[in-house]
């Protein structure tokens, strides 16, 4: 056998920097392909627009396109299937929406968890809610409809983009909380929603900000809104909060992407969106649609997210929506 020479031994251990600085430098290469960005709803919505501006943003950061695929359908879950069956390698990532958290708990057929099976990388923005009526409505304040609807058991109809909803569970959580008795009515989508509206269908509404033109043209009153700040636009609208209702509801949406992401691929992509979030372009954009910026890094967008499933799963409970 051989001797292991000092000089043997200077020469093994010079490999180990070699090695690693290699390491690093392969690291370093991502992304050296396009990133693949599933947008989990039909071209042409808001979140597809937001999502695009970001995309071109990140591109010119990273130096590698971020090709957008649209996923529509199934209740805005085929981006978080794709992600089941995605490389955890940062090059499939997905919008993160709160269907995402939501409807796992809703339908069972879902074999994910949106915890455990998911990467956080980025939150970005929220969505403002709020609860409008028609501009000749009698109820001049949320607390006045409220009062109205105590006196009035089951005679008021309201109106939400579906079952499940972000928006009918902020509204239930107050009728929880007055021991209010009223009809909730389902539409396809809030512009459904507003329709029915507006044609005298229900009495009032429980949506995002897709009511905003018609507010600011006189055809609705914004009576309050579901957010922790008011709305930039309709500064003189409160909170549920400020009229004394603890229901706040942002719907952070965000940024993820398959289970087991190298946590320096997630910190490259985390940084490149986070940059691109916060140039003039894409504020614009969220200022048109009244949504505010939210940015969370992944592990604290992750533990936010379980807190909010449970509380989901506990509403959902009282509801009685969940499976059985």
């Amino acid at each position: 056998m051989k001797s292991i020479t000092r000089r043997a031994v200077l020469a093994g251990g010079s490999v180990l920097p070699l090695v690693t600085s290699g390491a690093a430098r392969a690291q370093a290469k991502f992304p050296d392909r396009p990133i693949k960005l599933i947008i989990p709803w039909a071209a042409g919505g808001p979140a597809d627009g937001g999502f695009r501006i970001l995309a071109e943003s990140v591109a010119q950061k990273l130096g590698q396109p971020v090709v957008v695929e649209n996923k529509g359908g199934a209740a805005g879950m085929l981006g978080a299937l794709a992600l089941q069956d995605a490389k955890p390698d940062g090059y499939t990532i997905c919008q993160m929406h709160m269907g995402m958290l939501r409807q796992p708990l809703l339908n069972p057929q879902l074999k994910y968890d949106p915890i455990k099976d998911l990467t956080y990388i980025l939150q970005l923005t929220g969505f403002v809610m709020g609860v409008v009526v028609r501009a000749e409505a009698p109820w001049k304040t949320l607390p006045e409809l409220l009062d109205y609807a105590k006196a009035n058991p089951g005679k008021l109809n309201w109106g939400t983009l579906g079952i499940g909803s972000t928006q009918h569970l902020a509204m239930e959580r107050i009728g929880m909380a007055q021991g209010l008795s009223w009809t909730h009515a389902p539409y396809r989508g809030t512009s459904d929603t507003l329709r029915a509206l507006l044609g005298g269908e229900i009495d009032f509404a429980s949506e995002s900000s897709g009511w905003a033109p018609m507010v600011m043209a006189g055809k609705l009153r914004l009576l309050a809104v579901f957010t922790a700040e008011r709305a930039k636009r309709f500064p003189d609208v409160p909170t549920v909060r400020e009229l004394g209702l603890e229901v706040v509801v942002d719907s952070p949406g965000g940024l993820v992407g398959p289970r087991g992401m190298d946590p320096a691929v997630v910190k490259i992509l985390a940084d490149a969106f986070r940059a691109a979030a916060q140039e003039p372009r894409h504020l614009e954009f969220l200022a048109r649609l009244d949504q505010p910026l939210m940015l969370l890094d992944g592990p604290a967008y992750r533990d936010e997210m379980a807190k909010t499933m449970e509380q989901e799963r506990a509403l959902l409970k009282r509801l009685k929506l969940l499976p059985t």
